[in-house]
């Protein structure tokens, strides 16, 4: 219950989840997903399920409440041009490193949130098929290990959730853009999982139930359903999120305002907020960090505006024509 209530009263990157885009980048209709919609939605779905294996629904839900708090503005194009600008000065970007790094070193002016261990793991360890940290339970420090899992039942929860969460609402956002039509989806998946959005979130719900075991390591789907989730993935990030006549036609555009911002505020470190105080302006390491660190927290808007700001000149007021 703490971890919940600072993750949602004292974590300003919670509040920003709400301006920062899921898949539609800038959309012109109010009914697309954000980041705040998706987490609310991931965490209910988690409840769902931790209720149903009788495991820790408030462990669960403070995982699903900041599992995203790291996550670029501007969706897959935002995350996938942040971590080419770091890359460039010897980093790299990923969502659940910095939604860890978030509660740990950057909420409160630098002092973090004080989750407890079973939380920053649950958040780090949600990203299936990614490089994720491993947490020494003893110590809590991190370190560069793979972790192929996560270590309580609760994080497998939250991250088979995120799955759920996001293959069936960005097809429901996708439909609804008109990016595709329903029987552009593989013919398997609607056969197995269902053709409205409320049949297919039922489907891998009651799959995840009765398929797993309320241990570590044992939150899955059954093969079948697995495999055909795995095709819907796929099917997604060639068509909707990858695809730049879809969801990403602006995902060049995108790419080149964050290499933008990432240059000008190398280049002037004091217009960089600095929370922390082990980081030196003069080094250029640390000052990729402290900008890669700003431009992360941004919103769509905040990013936009910020770079409209500095890239553009300023209109003259009070000029005749």
């Amino acid at each position: 219950m703490r971890d919940r209530d600072r993750i949602m009263h004292q974590a300003k990157a919670f509040r920003r989840l709400a301006g920062k885009t899921q898949v539609f980048v800038a959309p012109t209709r109010d009914h697309y997903r954000t980041r705040l919609s998706h987490t609310l939605e991931v965490t209910q779905i988690a409840r769902t399920i931790a209720r149903a294996l009788a495991l820790n629904e408030d462990l669960v839900e403070a995982i699903g409440l900041a599992h995203d708090l790291g996550h670029a503005p501007f969706g897959h194009a935002g995350e996938e041009g942040l971590d080419e600008a770091y890359r460039a000065h010897g980093g790299g970007f990923h969502h659940a490193r910095h939604s860890l790094r978030v509660v740990d070193r950057l909420e409160r002016e630098g002092q973090g949130l004080n989750l407890t261990w079973e939380v920053r793991n649950g958040i780090v360890s949600h990203s299936k098929g990614r490089a994720d940290l491993a947490i020494d339970p003893a110590t809590g420090a991190d370190d560069d290990r793979l972790q192929g899992s996560p270590a309580t039942a609760e994080a497998g929860v939250v991250r088979v959730a995120d799955r759920i969460a996001y293959l069936c609402h960005d097809i429901d956002d996708a439909l609804r853009a008109g990016v595709m039509v329903l029987d552009d989806l593989p013919a398997d998946a609607l056969a197995t999982l269902g053709r409205t959005h409320s049949q297919r979130v039922a489907t891998m719900v009651h799959d995840v139930v009765a398929a797993s075991a309320p241990e570590p390591g044992g939150i899955h789907f059954s093969p079948r359903i697995a495999a055909t989730t795995d095709a819907l993935k796929e099917y997604l990030f060639d068509h909707v999120y990858l695809d730049a006549t879809a969801a990403n036609a602006d995902r060049d555009r995108i790419k080149a305002l964050l290499a933008d911002l990432f240059a000008r505020f190398m280049a002037n470190p004091t217009a960089v907020p600095w929370p922390l105080a082990d980081l030196d302006p003069a080094n250029a390491t640390d000052r990729a960090r402290a900008v890669t660190d700003y431009l992360a927290g941004m919103t769509d808007r905040f990013a936009r505006e910020t770079y409209l700001a500095l890239a553009l000149p300023r209109a003259w007021e009070g000029q005749g024509g």
